[in-house]
C-alpha cells in the first residue's frame, strides 16, 4: 500500500452540534436460539448455481440456491428468483445471526478475498504533527508500515472530539503490482486489492484510537470515489466500526450491478472489470467472467450487508461508464428492502446529481445526510429520492422485473 490516508474531520461550523448519546453508537442485538442453514462445504462453483437474470433473493440462505437443491425442477430457478423458494429466513435474529455472517464469508470466497484476523495484528503508531506513522505487525512477525495525514477542525480536543472521515489521499496506479504494507505481511494470499485498501482504511483507525484523542472513534465515516469508492465500501463492510459507508461513483464491484450492467449504455461489468483491473478481487471471481449471472449475489447484497449501519451512495448521471441509472434505479431500491425491514431504512440513502465521474459536488450533496449520521441533525432533504431517475426500474427486463417482486419477509421479531 503505497498511498497515504487523509483524514478529514467535521468543519467546525458542524462541530457545535450535540453529537449522538452512547446509545446511538452501535445497536444491541439480543441473542436469540436460531439454527441457521451450514454453508455448503466446499462453496459451490457456478455450474453448481442457477442462473438467476434479476436479482438473487438476500434473504435465502446460499445452501437453498444451489442447484443441488433443484430435485430436477424446473421451476427451481424461477422460484429463487422471485422470492418463493422456501428456506428464506423470517426473522432479525435470523438476519444477524445467520444471514448476514453468511454473506460476509460468500463475498470473501466469491469477490474479495479473506479478510485477515485483526486479533493476529499489533497496530503501533506514533504522531508527529498531523502526521501517524503506522506499523503492523502480523503473522510471523512480518511488518508493514505506512502514513495518513490528520486534518482537524478548530475546536477538537479530547474533551470535545470530533467525528473523522477516512479516505486515501492518492496512489500510484501500478496496475497488478501488490506491494506496500499489506502486501509485506499477506503477500501471496489470494486477496483482492480492494480487500488490501480496505484493512488500510481499518488499520488507520486503530492508530486514531491510540494516538489522536481529538478524533470520536464512534463517529467514523469512510469515503472514496471510482477504485476507491469500490475500497470505501469494502471498508464498511468488513469493520462495524464504521459509522456511515460513502461509496461515490464505484461501479462494478462496488455498488454498480453485475446484472443490468447496460442500463446506461455499454459499460462497466465484470468481464471487462477483470480483464482491465483483475487485481482488484479474488481469483475466484473471474472464474464468473461470461457466467455473471450465476453469481448467488449483487451488488444490493453487499449493501445490505452493511446494514443498520449507514450507507449513503453517490452517482453522477453523466457518469455512465459506472452504470450511474443502474446503482440508483435497481441496487438502491432492492438494498433498502433490507434496510427497511430491519427497520433501518433512514440509515440508507442516496445523492444522484449530475455531472460525471467524481464530480467534487457529490461531497456537498451527501453532507446533510453525513451531518444527520454524526450529530443527529435534521434534513429536508429527501435521500430516498432518484432524482432524474425518478422512479425504480420500471418495465420487466429479460421477463422479469429485477426487484419489484423482492419482499422482505413478513415475520420481523
Amino acid at each position: 500500500m503505497r498511498s497515504s490516508v487523509l483524514l478529514t474531520a467535521a468543519t467546525a461550523a458542524v462541530l457545535s452540534t450535540a453529537a449522538p448519546t452512547p446509545t446511538e453508537h452501535a445497536q444491541e442485538i439480543s441473542p436469540r436460539q436460531v439454527q441457521c442453514a451450514p454453508l455448503p462445504s466446499p462453496f459451490p462453483t457456478w455450474q453448481q448455481l442457477p442462473l438467476q437474470s434479476s436479482l438473487p433473493d438476500p434473504f435465502l440462505p446460499l445452501k437453498y440456491t444451489t442447484t443441488d437443491n433443484a430435485a430436477g425442477s424446473s421451476s427451481f430457478a424461477r422460484d429463487v428468483m422471485t422470492g418463493n423458494a422456501p428456506n428464506r429466513i423470517k426473522s432479525r435474529a435470523e438476519w444477524y445471526e445467520c444471514r448476514q455472517p453468511e454473506i460476509l464469508q460468500l463475498l470473501q470466497e466469491y469477490q474479495f478475498g479473506y479478510y485477515p484476523d485483526p486479533a493476529q495484528e499489533k497496530v503501533e503508531a506514533t504522531r508527529s504533527g498531523t502526521t501517524l506513522q503506522i506499523t503492523v505487525t502480523g503473522p510471523q512477525n512480518k511488518r508493514g508500515s505506512f502514513r495518513a495525514t490528520i486534518q482537524l477542525p478548530s475546536g477538537a480536543s479530547s474533551s470535545r472530539p470530533a467525528p473523522v472521515v477516512i479516505n486515501i489521499g492518492g496512489m500510484q496506479n501500478q496496475p497488478n503490482s501488490k506491494t506496500g504494507a499489506f502486501w509485506s505481511i499477506y503477500n501471496g494470499r489470494d486477496i483482492g486489492v480492494l480487500t488490501a485498501w480496505a484493512w488500510g482504511f481499518h488499520r488507520t483507525l486503530d492508530a486514531i484510537q491510540l494516538t489522536v484523542p481529538e478524533i470520536d472513534p464512534y463517529r467514523v465515516g469512510v469515503t472514496g470515489c471510482s477504485r476507491l469508492g469500490k475500497a470505501a465500501l469494502a471498508a464498511g463492510l468488513f469493520d462495524k466500526r464504521i459509522t456511515v459507508t460513502m461509496p461515490m461513483s464505484s461501479g462494478v464491484q462496488g455498488l454498480g450491478p453485475y446484472r443490468y450492467f447496460t442500463l446506461s449504455g455499454q459499460g462497466e461489468n465484470l468481464e471487462n472489470s477483470k480483464q482491465g483491473a483483475g487485481w482488484w478481487s479474488n481469483s475466484k471471481l473471474g472464474t464468473f467472467m461470461n457466467h455473471h449471472e450465476n453469481l448467488p449475489f449483487d451488488a444490493h447484497t453487499i449493501a445490505a450487508a452493511i446494514a443498520p449501519r449507514a450507507l449513503i451512495m453517490d452517482q453522477g448521471t453523466g457518469d455512465q461508464f459506472v452504470n450511474s441509472k443502474g446503482t440508483a434505479t435497481v441496487i438502491f431500491p432492492a438494498a433498502k428492502v433490507v434496510y427497511d425491514w430491519l427497520g433501518a431504512g433512514d440509515k440508507i440513502g442516496i445523492n444522484v446529481r449530475s455531472g460525471g465521474h467524481c464530480d467534487m459536488s457529490g461531497f456537498n450533496g451527501i453532507l446533510p445526510f453525513v451531518q444527520n449520521i454524526f450529530f443527529n441533525t435534521t434534513t429536508t432533504r429527501n435521500f430516498h429520492s432518484l432524482g432524474t431517475y425518478n422512479t425504480p426500474l420500471p418495465r420487466l427486463i429479460h421477463g422479469r422485473a429485477p426487484f419489484r417482486r423482492l419482499k422482505a419477509p413478513q415475520a420481523v421479531r
